[in-house]
């Protein structure tokens, strides 16, 4: 009777999300809370779902946008992509070895806060051969920063009066995964939906370069680079509906379900989080990832208060 209760609230919340009644918060609170009540027997099916259903929506959100723009948007947010990530790696390169923690472990933490969370964490530990326990804790901890990011970035922006485009650049920077940063940006309006989604998926390509550098630093040979293959097909969305290839309805239609798709995904990320999991690796990890996160985040946020007064000097 249990399971059947179990199966019949976690296809209901689906549901619910696919008709648009919830948003991105509440469907990642309402996962975490099914999880404490229920034992969420799709589990291992939740992590494969995430995984196509944030590209399947990141793709979908490419026909709401103009290629003009999100060239422009790239532009913008390369200066502040290209410090995060060196300031952001170093850091963690260096606070890895003062913890004295495990190498690997700070190495995935410390890739997942630099650029896009899970992805590169997926990308990464076969470069540097982590183990799956290695990988399981650097994901747990980066799902955890993600929910809280979702909640806590859209009341600071509001607070700090950000604007669409400064929350945009910010969420792209500072928050780890693409489902959380879409997430975060969805609720804030529709032109920092976009730049969030632009800017974070050029920082995606920064994986390629990091895994380079990882080889490098553990001096690992012979494993393949994983290329987000997806991102060309969010660039062929996003020309199509520059040149009005599909009728602006069926365009509307197509980013109308790729938002609550989306909203789907961070339902099941939220299932997947397990606090007890986290509590047993000790504190160490949590703190590494923490330490980065508040680091980045205010590092960007301060860079995006003073541009506009450092490009005013010029």
């Amino acid at each position: 009777m249990r399971e059947i209760c179990s199966k019949t609230v976690y296809f209901l919340i689906i549901i619910v999300a696919l008709l648009g009644i919830i948003n991105s918060p509440i469907a990642l609170f309402l996962g975490f809370i099914y999880t404490l009540i229920f034992n969420n027997s799709f589990k291992a099916y939740s992590h494969k779902a995430i995984h196509y259903f944030l590209k399947i929506s990141v793709v979908g959100l490419g026909f709401g946008m103009l290629i003009n723009e999100t060239l422009e948007t790239s532009r913008e947010g390369l200066s502040l992509t290209i410090y995060s990530i060196f300031f952001t790696v170093l850091l963690g390169l260096l606070l890895t070895r003062f913890m004295r923690l495990d190498l690997k472990l700070g190495h995935l933490i410390t890739s997942g806060t630099a650029i896009c969370g899970g992805s590169a964490i997926a990308t990464i530990s076969p470069v540097i051969k982590a183990k799956n326990k290695t990988i399981s804790i650097a994901l747990g901890i980066v799902i955890l920063l993600n929910s809280i990011a979702l909640f806590v970035f859209p009341a600071i922006g509001h607070f700090l009066n950000l604007t669409q485009e400064q929350f945009g650049l910010w969420c792209a920077i500072a928050i780890h995964d693409t489902s959380s940063v879409v997430g975060a940006a969805l609720g804030y309006g529709d032109e920092a939906l976009r730049i969030a989604t632009t800017v974070k998926l050029s920082r995606t390509l920064w994986i390629i370069p990091l895994s380079i550098f990882s080889m490098f630093l553990f001096k690992t040979k012979g494993e393949k680079i994983k290329i987000p293959y997806f991102i060309i097909l969010f660039i062929v969305a996003i020309i199509i509906n520059s040149y009005h290839i599909l009728p602006e309805p069926t365009t509307n239609f197509i980013v109308l379900m790729a938002k609550r798709l989306l909203v789907i995904t961070l339902f099941l990320v939220g299932s997947t989080i397990s606090i007890r999991d986290l509590k047993s690796n000790g504190i160490k990890p949590i703190v590494l990832a923490f330490t980065l996160w508040i680091f980045i985040s205010i590092f960007s946020l301060i860079y995006l208060k003073l541009a506009p007064v450092y490009n005013t000097i010029l």
